[in-house]
C-alpha cells in the first residue's frame, strides 16, 4: 500500500498580524506549523501503515523553509518527503496550487491521496477537490475515519453537520480529512535523528513535474487578492439581571432602537 499525504506549512494564525499599509500578512518572525487538518491526514496514513503496512509519502509545495514541516513529518514516521519549490510556483491560488500538485502526483504511484479539509491561512477547502478533479479520481471530503477492508477497498466515515455516512470506495481515490479525525502522534527521538541525519528531501521543480508554466503561479491563478484585513472585534455586550417582564421590555427597546421593529 502506498499513501501520499499533501502537507502545507502555514503561519500559526494565533500570531498573525496584518500590514496596515499593504494589507498583506506579516510572516516575518511568525512561527510556522503543519496545517492541522493536514497533520490529521498524516496521522491517518501512519495509523494505516502501523496496521496494514504502507509506504507514506509526504508532498508539499512552498519555499525552502517548508523543509521543516517535511522533516517533522519524517520524524513522525513518513518514509519519503518531496518538496515542490520553484519561483514559477510563486503567487499560486488554489487552482494553480492543485495544478502543480496534480502534476507531481502523476509522477508517483499510490493507492490513495490524503489532504486536509482546508488550510487555516486560507479556509477555502478547494485544493483537495480540485486535485481529485485533475486526477480524475473519486473523492471523499470531510473524512473522520478510514478502515481498510482488503482487496483495495476502504470504508471511509464522512462527517457532516448533523450526521455521518460510511462510504465504500475502491483505490485509487482522494480523501480530505478533518482535524478532529484523530490526535497526531509526537515525533520520536529516533525519528528526529533519522529525519535530520539520514533521510533526504527530494526537491522537485516545475521542470521535474513537467508542468505547463502557463498554469502555474501567478500566470495560472485566475483569482487575485485585492485586500487582506483583520476582523473587527465586537464591543462586549451588556448584561442585565432583571425579571422576565423587564427583560422583554429591554429587548423590544433595543429592536426598536436598531429599527428591526
Amino acid at each position: 500500500m502506498k499513501i501520499v499525504v499533501c502537507l502545507k506549512q502555514v503561519p500559526d494564525t494565533t500570531e498573525i498580524k496584518i500590514d496596515p499599509v499593504k494589507g498583506t500578512l506579516i510572516r516575518e518572525g511568525v512561527p510556522s506549523i503543519i496545517n492541522p487538518d493536514d497533520k490529521a491526514g498524516l496521522e491517518a496514513a501512519l495509523t494505516m501503515k502501523d496496521k496494514h503496512g504502507a509506504e507514506v509519502i509526504v508532498l508539499s509545495m512552498g519555499p525552502m523553509q517548508a523543509e521543516e514541516a517535511l522533516r517533522e513529518a519524517l520524524a513522525m514516521g513518513a518514509d519519503r518527503a518531496i518538496l515542490l519549490s520553484d519561483f514559477k510556483f510563486a503567487g499560486a491560488d488554489t487552482l494553480a496550487t492543485s495544478t502543480a500538485l496534480s502534476y507531481a502526483l502523476k509522477q508517483l504511484d499510490y493507492d490513495f491521496v490524503i489532504t486536509g479539509r482546508q488550510a487555516i491561512d486560507g479556509d477555502t477547502a478547494q485544493v483537495g477537490p480540485e486535485l481529485a478533479e485533475f486526477l480524475d479520481l473519486p473523492q471523499i471530503t470531510y473524512a473522520a475515519g478510514i478502515d481498510y477492508k482488503g482487496d483495495g477497498v476502504f470504508h471511509v466515515t464522512r462527517k457532516v453537520e448533523d450526521r455521518s455516512y460510511v462510504l465504500k470506495v475502491k483505490a485509487p481515490f482522494v480523501m480530505t480529512v478533518l482535524s478532529d479525525m484523530n490526535k497526531p502522534r509526537y515525533m520520536s527521538v529516533p525519528g528526529i535523528i533519522e529525519a535530520y541525519r539520514e533521510k533526504k528531501i527530494d526537491l522537485w521543480t516545475a521542470d521535474t513535474i513537467k508542468a505547463d508554466p502557463a498554469r502555474l503561479g501567478l500566470k495560472g491563478s485566475p483569482t487575485k487578492v485585492k485586500e487582506s484585513f483583520a476582523k473587527a472585534l465586537k464591543q462586549p455586550g451588556q448584561l442585565y439581571e432583571v425579571d422576565p417582564q423587564e427583560a422583554t421590555k429591554i429587548i423590544l427597546d433595543k429592536l426598536l432602537e436598531k429599527f428591526v421593529l
